[in-house]
């Protein structure tokens, strides 16, 4: 019996050491498989909004305003009702980018509200929704608005 607690003794504190000894680039891989509010690249993206796929330099600018923006709350979805936030009532038209995480083809829906925006990420057959605050992505969107009207 002692012979057991020491040997896991010694097994928990070499875990605690080699956990704790991590390179920042492994720490960095590691949270990232968790992330929900995952950085873009602009390599690898298209911004497309009513169907018409923004320019360059417009499409640079809302991956780098969605970049900054600050995550602030996920929604709970219940299995069944994904439609109804991929394709809300009251939505208005989203700001849709297709990306690559890896080797996963991601979409991602952006409704503007007036405080906040609405993030709908959809993957694979998952759907994740949550919220985040970036004024510059709020006033872009209403600004596209204007502009197609």
């Amino acid at each position: 019996m002692t012979g057991l607690a020491l040997v896991l003794t010694i097994l928990f504190g070499l875990l605690k050491i080699l956990i704790s000894c991590l390179p920042s680039d492994a720490v960095k891989w590691i949270t990232g498989k968790f992330e929900m509010h995952s950085k873009l690249n602009d390599a690898n993206t298209v911004v497309t909004f009513e169907g018409k796929h923004l320019e360059s330099e417009d499409a640079a600018q809302v991956i780098d305003f969605f970049n900054k923006g600050t995550f602030l709350e996920q929604y709970y979805i219940f299995p069944g009702n994904e439609q109804m936030f991929l394709h809300p009532e009251n939505g208005g038209t989203p700001l849709v980018i297709d990306t690559k995480k890896g080797k996963k083809d991601v979409r991602l829906f952006l409704y503007s509200n007036s405080d906040h925006v609405d993030v709908v990420k959809q993957y694979k057959k998952k759907v994740v929704a949550y919220s985040l605050r970036s004024d510059s992505l709020q006033n872009r969107s209403m600004t596209l608005t204007e502009d197609l009207v």
